[in-house]
């Protein structure tokens, strides 16, 4: 989820109080939207997309302290774990997978070609874990064009920008996974809830980035 500015990112990553300022710009950004995405989720889902990412990200939070001590992979594997543990239905195991396998990737490297590589196969690890791909209506069309943004070098602000009008396309988007594929063509018309945390997720790390590390 971080673009042109990975490298200059990167060296102040080892910074402890850098892990703990994303984890608290993510519980913010979802806490604040959380309504609006079991919303989003009452539509075509069970309607508890953000209450479970608010409880996810709760959890992530209260062990902020223990985690920015951490090196920076090993602290993405951690929090992928609590998600996995604290986030209720689709969305914590495929959360997690996602942050652990960045983690797994990255070991100590801090390059931008290692990070689009470790994000590339974190998203392939996803995929597989929710046996989707692109244009199935979940946080994987999210994913990918945000990745496509990384491989490009793009700057923190158009990874923001790409991923909310990625979010925003799967409104016309048929849902072929997840409960909202049994509504069919029923589902064409709303955005997808996971789509949509991921894209709120993307621009907050961004936005966080940008404020700690301007150009």
């Amino acid at each position: 989820m971080i673009g042109e500015g990975w490298k200059k990112v990167s060296v102040v990553s080892a910074n402890a109080a850098l892990i703990g300022g994303l984890i608290e710009a993510c519980r913010e950004v979802i806490a604040t939207n959380a309504d609006h995405l079991s919303e989003l989720d009452r539509a075509i889902g069970d309607g508890d997309h953000g209450t479970n990412m608010r409880r996810g990200l709760e959890a992530v939070y209260a062990e902020r302290n223990r985690l920015s001590e951490l090196p920076l992979p090993k602290a993405l594997e951690e929090i992928g774990l609590t998600l996995v543990m604290s986030v209720g239905g689709a969305a914590g195991p495929l959360y997690g997978t996602l942050l652990i396998e960045i983690g797994r990737q990255l070991g100590g490297t801090h390059v931008q070609d290692d990070f689009a590589r470790a994000l590339e196969r974190a998203i392939d690890a996803v995929a597989r874990r929710g046996r989707a791909g692109p244009g199935d209506k979940t946080l994987l069309d999210v994913l990918y064009p945000v990745h496509g943004e990384v491989l490009r070098r793009a700057g923190l602000a158009g990874i923001s920008e790409r991923a909310e009008r990625a979010a925003s396309l799967t409104f016309g988007m048929r849902a072929m996974r997840g409960r909202a594929a049994f509504l069919g063509d029923r589902s064409i018309g709303h955005v997808d809830p996971g789509a949509k945390s991921c894209a709120l997720l993307t621009a907050a790390i961004c936005r966080f980035l940008e404020e700690q590390c301007p150009a």
